[in-house]
C-alpha cells in the first residue's frame, strides 16, 4: 500500500521586495516528485538550504503548497482548508531538529505530549494522563519527569519529549526533520535505535530529513538526494550507497568519514557555493559546481528517469 504520493510539488516565496522593487521568488521545492510505501522510511537527503525542511513541512501542510499534488492514502489533500485537514493531522505528525526551541517553555513535559489529544478530543480526562504516561514510559521517561519544564531536561530527554508529543495521536506518517542533528553523537545513536523501535512496534511511516548520510545508512530504506529545490537521485539505500549516479550523490559519499585509518578513499571537492534558489541556474542546477558538466547541461534541464530498477537520475550522462 502507498502511504504517500507526491506529484511535481512546489513551495515558492516571496523573497525582499518593496515599495519600488519586486520581491524575488525563492524556489524552495521544485517539482518534486516521488512515492513513500507504508512502513517505509524514505530519507531525503542534501546539503542546508537545499529545500528537504521545506518539502517536509509542505507534504503535510504546515505550509500550502503552490503547485502539484500531495496524495496522503489515495485522497488527494493538496487543496484542503485548515477544517478539512483536521481528520487528516491525527494521521500526521512531525518530530523538530530542535529540541529546546520546538517545545513551550511554559508547559510541564506531560501538558506537551498531553496537548495533541486535547486538541482531537482523544480519551477521557482521566485515561488521557495514563496515556500520557505510557506514552513517555515507552520513550525512556519517568513518571517523576512528567511534571517538570523543558528547561529541566537534557537535549537527548527534550527529543524524547518531542517524539513522544508525535507518538500522542497515534500516527501513520510522521516527518523528522533532522532529529538527531542537535544531539551529541552517543545520544545519537540512542534515539535513531528507539525511532526504529518504535517504527517496528506501531509501524508507521518515516520521511526522514537529513544531511547525515551516516544516519541515512543506519535507518533508511530508500534515498532521495535534493539539490536546490530538486531531487536529483533516487534508490533504495543499498544501491544508491554502492552505485551513486549522480554526480553530486558521488561527492557526497565521499566526503562521509570512514572508521578505518588505512582506508585511502578519493574525496570529491566540490567548487563553489550551493546556488541560491532564488536564481538557480539555468539547465542542470549541478553544473555550475560538476566535474563531468557539458555544454548541454547550462542549457537543457535532463530528466528525471529510471536507469535501473527502483533507481532514478537527473544526469545526461548517466
Amino acid at each position: 500500500m502507498v502511504m504517500l504520493e507526491i506529484r511535481e510539488l512546489k513551495k515558492y516565496f516571496n523573497v525582499g521586495g518593496g515599495l519600488l522593487k519586486k520581491p524575488e521568488i525563492n524556489r524552495a521545492v521544485d517539482n518534486v516528485s516521488f512515492v513513500i510505501e507504508d512502513g517505509e522510511t524514505l530519507g531525503l537527503v542534501g546539503e542546508s538550504g537545499c529545500g528537504k525542511t521545506t518539502c517536509g513541512k509542505t507534504i503535510i501542510k504546515l505550509y500550502e503548497p503552490d503547485g502539484g499534488k500531495i496524495l496522503f492514502k489515495g485522497e488527494d489533500i493538496t487543496n484542503l482548508n485548515r477544517s478539512q485537514m483536521r481528520k487528516y493531522r491525527r494521521d500526521m505528525s512531525i518530530i523538530y531538529q530542535d529540541p529546546f526551541g520546538s517545545l513551550d517553555p511554559r508547559m510541564t513535559a506531560g501538558g506537551i505530549v498531553a496537548e495533541p489529544m486535547e486538541v482531537h478530543n482523544l480519551y477521557p480526562k482521566r485515561e488521557r494522563e495514563e496515556k500520557v504516561l505510557e506514552i513517555m514510559a515507552r520513550v525512556g521517561l519517568t513518571p517523576e519527569q512528567m511534571n517538570r519544564y523543558p528547561h529541566e531536561f537534557s537535549g537527548g530527554q527534550r527529543q524524547r519529549i518531542g517524539i513522544a508529543r508525535a507518538l500522542a495521536v497515534d500516527p501513520d506518517f510522521i516527518v523528522a526533520d533532522e532529529p538527531v542533528s542537535a544531539l551529541d553523537v552517543s545520544i545519537q545513536a540512542q534515539i535513531l535505535n528507539l525511532m526504529q523501535d518504535l517504527q517496528e512496534e506501531f509501524g508507521f511511516t518515516y520521511l526522514f530529513v537529513t544531511h547525515d548520510l551516516s544516519v541515512i545508512k543506519h535507518i533508511c530504506d530508500r534515498v532521495a538526494v535534493m539539490y536546490v529545490g530538486k531531487i536529483v537521485e533516487m534508490a533504495s539505500k543499498r544501491e544508491l550507497f554502492g552505485n551513486p549516479l549522480h554526480p553530486y550523490t558521488e561527492a557526497l559519499l565521499s566526503a562521509v568519514p570512514v572508521p578505518n585509518p588505512k582506508f585511502k578513499g578519493k574525496e570529491i571537492i566540490l567548487k563553489g557555493d550551493v546556488p541560491s534558489t532564488t536564481n538557480p541556474p539555468s539547465g542542470c542546477r549541478f553544473h555550475t559546481r560538476c566535474m563531468y558538466a557539458k555544454e548541454i547541461c547550462s542549457e537543457k534541464e535532463p530528466v528525471f528517469e529510471e536507469k535501473d530498477k527502483g533507481h532514478f537520475v537527473s544526469c545526461h550522462f548517466r
